[in-house]
C-alpha cells in the first residue's frame, strides 16, 4: 500500500554492525555517561559491509547505546552528497527479541500440547489481523472503531473455532465475547459522551493531528479501538470459560432446567468477573504507572487530577473494559442457556462436546 511521506528518508539507511573498539569513552568517574561516544563498528549489512566505520553514540535514554566491544548495534546512515553521516541508533535487539518470541511459544506448545499449539496459531493470527487487516483499514480512512470491532469479531471466530471445534461451546463463546467487545465500546461511548474525554485528549495528539491532515485517518476513534482490542483477551477467556463449564453441567445433568442451569452458569461468571475486571484495570493502572507517579510526587491537588485528560482515558480505560467483562458473564451465560437446552438431540450433542 503507497503511504504519504510524512518525513524525508531519501539517503537514510538503517544498517547492522558490531562494536570492535572503544576510541573514546565518556564514562565518568562516578559512573554517569556524559556527552557521546566515539567508536568503531564494523558493519555486517548495507552497502558497507565488512568495511569499519568510526561514527559517534549518544547517551540519551531514547537513542544510542552504552557501546562496549562486541556489542551488536543499529547503526543510521545518512548520505549527504558524497559523505556518509553516521551514528549509532540502538543496540541490536532482534535476535534476543525473536528468541523470547520463540520461547514463549515454546512453553505454551509443551505445556499446553496440542491445545497449546492451538492457542499459539490463534495468536499468530490475531497479531496478523490487527498488521494486515486493521492497521490498512485505518490508514484508508474507515472508522478506527468498527474496524476494531470487526477484527475483534474474526479473530474471536477463528481462535474459538481453533480450540473448541465447530460445537455449540464454540459458538456460545464467540457470542458472547462479540457481546462483551461491543458492550465495552457502547460504555465508552457513554464515558466520552458525559466526560468529554476524546480521542483527541491523548498525549501524542500532536502527531497523530500530521496523519489526520495528511492521510485522513479518523484520529479521534484510535483511544476505543485500542480499547476493545486490549480487552479482547480476557472476555474471550470468560467466554470460553463460562461455556465450557456450562457445558459440562449440562453433560453430566441432561434434565437440567433452563433455570438451574442458568443459576449454574451465573455462579460460575461471579467467580470469574473479579479476577478478570481486576486484570484489565491493572493492566491499565500497570500502563500509567509512571503518571500516577509524577501526580504523586508532585503533590498535585485531586482536583486537578481528577479532572486530568491522561487521568480520564485511563479510567475509562481500565472501567470500560471491565464493564464489557462483566456484562459479557450474563451473556453468554443466557446464549448457553438456550443453546444447551435445546430438544434431546441437541442435547446428546452438547454431552459428547463436553
Amino acid at each position: 500500500m503507497d503511504k504519504v511521506a510524512l518525513v524525508s528518508r531519501e539517503g537514510q539507511t538503517f544498517e547492522k554492525g558490531v562494536v570492535t573498539e572503544i576510541i573514546q569513552d565518556n564514562l565518568q568517574p562516578n559512573g554517569t555517561r556524559v556527552g557521546e561516544q566515539v567508536v568503531r563498528v564494523r558493519m555486517t549489512s548495507g552497502e558497507l559491509e565488512g568495511q569499519e566505520i568510526e561514527t559517534t553514540s549518544s547517551s540519551g535514554f531514547l537513542f544510542g547505546a552504552p557501546c562496549t566491544v562486541g556489542m551488536r548495534v543499529v547503526v543510521m546512515q545518512s548520505l549527504a552528497g558524497d559523505t556518509v553521516v553516521s551514528s549509532v541508533y540502538s543496540q541490536d535487539r532482534e535476535f534476543q527479541i525473536i528468541c523470547f518470541v520463540l520461547l514463549y511459544l515454546l512453553a505454551l506448545c509443551a505445556i499446553g500440547g496440542w491445545q497449546g499449539a492451538k492457542g499459539a496459531l490463534s495468536l499468530v493470527f490475531t497479531f496478523a489481523c490487527i498488521i494486515w487487516v486493521y492497521l490498512p483499514m485505518v490508514y484508508r480512512g474507515w472508522s478506527p472503531f468498527w474496524s476494531a470491532v470487526l477484527v475483534c469479531a474474526v479473530t474471536t471466530v477463528v481462535s474459538m473455532w481453533l480450540l473448541g471445534g465447530p460445537t455449540r461451546k464454540t459458538l456460545v463463546a464467540t457470542a458472547g465475547t462479540v457481546a462483551g467487545v461491543v458492550m465495552a465500546g457502547v460504555f465508552a461511548s457513554l464515558f466520552s459522551f458525559s466526560t468529554g474525554v476524546t480521542g483527541w485528549n491523548v498525549s501524542d495528539i500532536e502527531s497523530l493531528m500530521t496523519l489526520w491532515s495528511t492521510s485522513g485517518i479518523q484520529v479521534g476513534g484510535l483511544l476505543f479501538s485500542g480499547l476493545l482490542i486490549s480487552a479482547l483477551g480476557a472476555m474471550m477467556d470468560v467466554g470460553m470459560s463460562i461455556a465450557s463449564a456450562m457445558a459440562e453441567i449440562q453433560g453430566q445433568s441432561p434434565d437440567i432446567s433452563r433455570a438451574d442451569l442458568f443459576r449454574a452458569g451465573m455462579r460460575v461468571g461471579r467467580d470469574m468477573m473479579g479476577t478478570d475486571s481486576n486484570t484489565l484495570i491493572l493492566a491499565f493502572a500497570g500502563g500509567s504507572i509512571s503518571m500516577l507517579v509524577l501526580d504523586y510526587a508532585y503533590d498535585l491537588p485531586w482536583l486537578q487530577i481528577i479532572n486530568s485528560n491522561n487521568i480520564g482515558i485511563a479510567i475509562m480505560q481500565g472501567l470500560s473494559g471491565s464493564f464489557g467483562v462483566i456484562l459479557s458473564v450474563p451473556a453468554t451465560v443466557a446464549i448457553a442457556t438456550v443453546l444447551y437446552t435445546l430438544p434431546a438431540r441437541s442435547r446428546r450433542e452438547t454431552a459428547e462436546q463436553a
